[in-house]
């Protein structure tokens, strides 16, 4: 009889602090891709109490009002209340400044711009071929948002954070074990009406729609029972911290950089697009029920020095098989990732929160009509 066994992933929403940095890096590098395909840019933002601060290294002949483009996205995620202690017109230190000359020289020749591994998965846990944990995780924090910008939940306010607990029936998932769910709010309103309006509203549709149900014995919202300031004057933020929620959840292995604010010649975030892409393709395919593609490469690379496959056992091809149905999809030199997949557009914004992976209309998790 196969092992139970539990996984936890963890999601946060739009308007934690570490997804505010990282709406903001990803948006100015939207803004520099819309004018100039060729934009370098590895933008890195801490939001503080009552402070935001940007760095990094930007290269283009776009013009940018960084300040303004920073004021309208901290807006459009509901921190527009000064006595939260960070909002829209909060102080903004800028020290952005050119790319280093030394990275310029391998990019320049289509090479790598940075060395790193990063990896790519798939699974059949879900529609969209991505594990269960995570993917609920999203879903919640995404309903919680929806619920607060929709006034359905008008008291809720723009900083929270999701967890599930999946048992795993060897690698099948049976059932949902517990949700966690902490959401900022209105002082004027009780915990107990918090916690049935989220139960009620937001955990149990979410699941039905994957059908799975929980017991509201089985959760908990708001442990401590109050959070009233949402943001970053309770927590700083920082761009790419919380790259196992943009990724898998855990459940596959990360690489050593983060996404947000770097345009596609950095192999951080173009690299961990084409494993996914390759991962993604191989599970739809059929040729296995789980894939985890690993890449590595160093600065001015433009092959990688690293390709693998690990199928988990679940492969229904040989090693070389797959290899090769791999390169036939993408071949993974720099230069053919950004071209194959079409990754010099302003298309990243929407990358900043719920994850990078899973979601429709995204290029790395397009799958091809047949290989």
């Amino acid at each position: 009889m196969p092992t139970v066994t539990k996984f936890a992933s963890e999601s946060v929403c739009a308007g934690h602090p570490d997804k505010i940095a990282d709406r903001i890096s990803d948006a100015i590098l939207d803004t520099c891709l819309s004018q100039d395909p060729q934009a370098r840019t590895a933008v890195e933002v801490l939001v503080a109490n009552n402070r935001v601060v940007l760095a990094g290294e930007i290269t283009t002949t776009a013009t940018v009002d960084f300040e303004a483009i920073t004021r309208e996205h901290i807006a459009a995620l509901g921190y527009t209340e000064p006595s939260w202690g960070f909002h829209h017109e909060s102080p903004i230190e800028n020290y952005i400044h050119a790319q280093s000359p030394e990275i310029s020289l391998g990019v320049d020749d289509h090479g790598a711009g940075d060395q790193g591994m990063m990896f790519g998965y798939a699974c059949r846990d879900t529609p969209q071929l991505m594990p269960l944990p995570i993917t609920l995780a999203h879903a919640l924090t995404q309903a919680i948002d929806k619920a607060r910008e929709s006034g359905a939940l008008p008291y809720l306010r723009p900083d929270g954070k999701a967890q599930v607990v999946v048992s795993y029936e060897g690698s099948k998932p049976i059932a949902v074990e517990h949700v966690t769910i902490a959401i900022s709010h209105r002082e004027d309103v009780q915990t107990k009406q918090i916690r049935n309006d989220i139960y009620i509203q937001i955990i149990t549709p979410v699941l039905k729609q994957y059908g799975y149900a929980i017991e509201q014995k089985n959760t908990i919202i708001n442990g401590t029972g109050l959070w009233y300031i949402p943001g970053p004057k309770t927590d700083a933020g920082l761009t790419g911290r919380k790259i196992v929620v943009d990724g898998y959840g855990g459940f596959a292995r990360v690489g050593g950089g983060a996404f947000s604010g770097k345009d596609p010649s950095k192999v951080d975030r173009s690299g961990a697009y084409a494993a996914r892409y390759i991962a993604k393709n191989i599970v739809a395919a059929g040729l296995a029920d789980e894939a985890e593609v690993a890449l590595a490469y160093y600065i001015g690379a433009k092959e990688p020095v690293m390709l693998t496959i690990n199928t988990f056992g679940s492969s229904k091809k040989s090693d070389a098989e797959l290899q090769q149905f791999a390169q036939k999809i993408l071949v993974p030199s720099v230069k053919n990732i950004v071209t194959a997949l079409d990754l010099r557009r302003p298309i990243y914004t929407q990358t900043s929160a719920y994850g990078h992976f899973g979601k429709e209309g995204l290029p790395w998790e397009r799958i091809v009509a047949s290989a």
